[in-house]
């Protein structure tokens, strides 16, 4: 079997494919990738400890703690939140695909940073809103935990500041292919 028969020539395997930036644009970006998946899986790892926990305690001991179901909620809030960006910019977010496939290499540059562009917009409108929000908590407690509410609540700045970041991303790396003519080459430097 030769290289190109194991590439997959399915036409919607494109639609996702933005070729990153390079140079050290690119490693910054590819560096902000790697924070963002390291403490997001470690949130996904201190859940199932947790769960272990609980599920350990329940069944070993004589009474289980209380805190353990309210840990692993905030760490999964926390997991969601800071995965969001990455989620944008792979285009692993759930979607529809109607068209996209019957469109040119270039089209579809230009549809994802429209994409791009719109879930920009609406997390840098919301941004401001999710931080009033968090204040909110400023002035309560988790019942178990009793941690401020209003860390748990930043987990909303969070979600919304790493959509719109990871947006810009996109827009900039949509743009600067279109820019190149759509081609798909992911090592150039910017």
């Amino acid at each position: 079997m030769s290289d190109s028969d194991s590439i997959s020539s399915d036409p919607l395997h494109d639609i996702a494919e933005i070729p990153p930036l390079g140079g050290i644009w690119g490693r910054l970006v590819s560096g902000l990738d790697r924070l963002f998946a390291l403490l997001a899986s470690l949130a996904l790892i201190a859940i199932a400890a947790v769960v272990i926990l609980q599920i350990v305690s329940r069944v070993a001991l004589p009474s289980s703690p209380a805190w353990t179901e309210e840990l692993s909620r905030y760490l999964f809030i926390y997991m969601v939140a800071l995965s969001s960006g990455l989620v944008l910019r792979r285009n692993r977010h759930v979607n529809v695909e109607l068209f996209q496939h019957l469109l040119g290499r270039r089209s579809q540059l230009v549809y994802r940073a429209l994409c791009c562009l719109v879930v920009g917009v609406f997390s840098a409108w919301m941004t401001p809103y999710a931080m009033q929000f968090a204040q909110v908590g400023a002035f309560q407690t988790s019942p178990t935990l009793e941690v401020h509410m209003h860390y748990i609540f930043f987990s909303i700045v969070a979600l919304f500041g790493l959509s719109a970041l990871y947006a810009v991303i996109g827009l900039i790396e949509a743009g600067v292919a279109i820019a190149r003519g759509g081609s798909a080459h992911a090592g150039e430097t910017l």
